[in-house]
């Protein structure tokens, strides 16, 4: 059974996201289009497109164009915009990376996705600077080993005309997919336009709209829904770095914030924090939750507490653009659930066992399919058939069902991936590095329920020799990113495993829970 939309259908493709963010810049002019939140410094429409046409001059006369990657390496600021714009406006493709990653996670995203301009933070400009294939670094602070971004925009270059491609590539984020180590998806300006389409005939963003920029650029929760739709439709966007709670709170009430996206950590702050009780959080109009899971308890403590917002749970994938399913402005889905479809999306549930399909609120995985649909994963033909079937079935890796209403429920993941804050800790990542330490034989990564974090990575390993489990903690957590740190290490005698050798995954979850 094929369950279909009940929105009518938008426009697919036609254009190039910068063309749609230039049709904001025509309308808006003089108006705001980013807040820097720190420092509250802005940025006019007409500001943006001098800038956008000036990164891409600079990045044309170093040879950038159709087919290149340009990474940014930052935080959420108002120029990591320009410089995505810019890049996709020559054709050329962007991808993102977590900026507190080490060098070494970094450089192996930039040798996947072949970059060789890197746009860094100050604080990540040496570390770019010498990695393998990078030519040139951009800073968006000051630093000698890299070009100032005001050098950058200093270029009188010519621009040269826009890339008009609807089916190139334009967003290169990563993802583990189902299982695995990361993959680069292929997202093209057809599924960014279409999947900005999506967006507001559903939550109706405007120009009026005042956007808190919370969830990560590298993230599509944040990079697509809180920064790329917004701009294409003329919105203002206030970004934030990072998350700290008294300055967010300034925030919402400072620029009176109508719209967000946020993690469930997040949203359960906004419900029990006492920092949030006296603050006029009135202006909210629009609160989604993506990411991972969010408990509808918390669900409903946020709309207790945001009377006038429409508080609700998202759900997507980046190899779905973001989105599946996005709370309507006008009547949201109901707790433990994700709502309806978007438009132009469909969705059938198909038993992971015998792969039948599954009738009226019976469970299994959740298939989609729809303009936002990844084009592939980079360089990787056989995941890209193993996700996506040639009926364009995309298999999301979730369990799930839909209610009486219409409503999508994910009861479960099939998928092995760990969600930490939203935040994909990829299994085989961390057991890769557990098996260069020389007292480790053989390793397996699996996540552990968690109040905090939603989840948290715990390992099992097998010794080859003597091993203090605080050290191999405290070793790996130098070689990551901080919320890829094992909360705990056990040492075993043996993993399960087939005798194909396939970790049992499933053994080691039903010990940890």
């Amino acid at each position: 059974m094929i369950w279909r939309s009940g929105y009518p259908e938008v426009p697919v493709g036609g254009t190039t996201l910068p063309a749609m963010v230039e049709s904001a810049i025509e309308r808006r002019g003089e108006h705001t289009a980013l807040i820097d939140g720190p420092s509250g410094a802005s940025v006019s429409y007409a500001e943006l497109g001098r800038r956008v046409l000036r990164i891409s001059a600079w990045l044309a006369g170093r040879g950038v164009g159709p087919g290149h990657t340009v990474a940014v390496w930052a935080p959420n600021t108002p120029p990591w915009a320009a410089c995505a714009l810019a890049a996709m406006r020559l054709g050329a493709r962007v991808t993102a990376m977590n900026p507190a990653w080490t060098a070494r996670e970094a450089a192996a995203q930039i040798a996947d996705a072949d970059a060789g301009v890197i746009v860094a933070a100050p604080p990540l400009s040496e570390a770019a600077a010498a990695m393998p294939g990078i030519r040139h670094v951009v800073t968006l602070g000051d630093d000698d080993r890299a070009v100032a971004l005001r050098t950058v925009l200093a270029c009188d270059d010519p621009a040269p005309p826009a890339a008009t491609d609807p089916g190139a590539v334009a967003l290169l984020p990563y993802s583990s997919g189902t299982t695995g180590l990361p993959k680069g998806v292929l997202l093209t300006h057809t599924n960014l336009v279409t999947m900005v389409r999506q967006v507001q005939a559903v939550a109706r963003f405007g120009e009026r709209d005042m956007v808190l920029a919370l969830a990560p650029f590298f993230h599509v929760l944040g990079g697509i829904v809180t920064l790329l739709v917004p701009l294409a439709v003329g919105a203002t966007v206030v970004t934030v770095p990072r998350f700290a709670p008294e300055p967010v709170l300034d925030l919402i009430e400072r620029h009176r914030v109508s719209v967000t996206a946020v993690p469930p950590p997040v949203a359960a702050f906004l419900a029990h924090h006492p920092a949030a009780a006296g603050r006029d959080l009135s202006s909210l109009e629009w609160l989604a939750v993506g990411g991972a899971p969010l408990p509808a308890a918390v669900q409903r403590a946020v709309a207790a507490r945001l009377p006038g917002c429409v508080v609700a749970q998202g759900w997507g994938l980046t190899e779905t653009t973001a989105g599946i399913c996005v709370p309507d402005r006008s009547g949201p889905g109901p707790p433990g659930t994700v709502g309806r479809l978007l438009p132009n999306t469909e969705l059938t549930v198909v038993d992971p066992e015998s792969g039948r399909a599954c009738g009226p609120g019976e469970a299994g995985e959740l298939w989609v399919r729809g303009p936002q649909v990844m084009a592939g994963y980079l360089g990787r033909p056989s995941a890209t058939a193993e996700a996506v079937n040639p009926d364009g079935w995309l298999r999301t890796g979730d369990l799930g069902h839909l209610d009486d209403a219409g409503n999508v429920v994910v009861v479960d993941r099939l998928k092995e991936i760990i969600k930490v804050d939203g935040y994909q800790v990829p299994p085989a990542e961390l057991e890769a590095l557990l098996l260069t330490h020389p007292s480790i034989a053989d390793a397996a990564v699996t996540g552990r329920p968690d109040d905090r974090h939603g989840e948290v990575p715990v390992a099992y390993v097998v010794a080859s020799g003597p091993l203090d489990t605080a050290a191999v903690i405290e070793w790996l957590a130098h070689r990551t990113a901080g919320y890829k740190r094992l909360a705990a290490l056990t040492v075993v005698h043996a993993l399960p495993r087939t005798p194909s050798g396939k970790l049992l995954r499933r053994l080691l979850r039903e010990d940890v829970t």
